[in-house]
């Protein structure tokens, strides 16, 4: 197997298919993610028909994709912890649960983007 690293647009398109992989895996094998992914495509429709301005439609579509993005970090840090070693140990607790911590921020934050546009 060669070290030689890809350059130029092979490097971006291994790049793509790597992330959609993540995406991908992600999916199958996490359900808070799923859950997720179902809850996010009707608030889309919605904010994409609700009478708001483009400023407020963009607020509501990005708090959507920011609980994704924040799942999916949150999945990549458990991930990790567990591939050290999957005794308890107060640091991998820890980093556990700051990373669930970061995804209560971010679903509270949607919420009150939502209450906030909608009324």
């Amino acid at each position: 197997m060669s070290n030689t690293k890809k350059q130029g647009i092979n490097r971006l398109m291994s790049s793509i298919y790597n992330s959609w992989v993540g995406i991908v895996d992600a999916f199958f094998t996490e359900a808070a993610f799923r859950q997720l992914i179902v809850i996010n495509i009707p608030l889309l429709l919605v904010a994409l028909c609700v009478d708001v301005s483009k400023a407020e439609r963009l607020l509501l579509i990005m708090s959507g994709f920011l609980m994704l993005v924040v799942e999916l970090i949150n999945t990549a840090i458990e991930t990790v912890v567990d591939r050290i070693s999957l005794d308890i140990h107060p640091l991998s607790k820890r980093a556990k649960d700051i990373g669930g911590g970061a995804q209560l921020v971010t679903i509270v934050m949607a919420i009150i983007v939502w209450f906030v546009v909608l009324t």
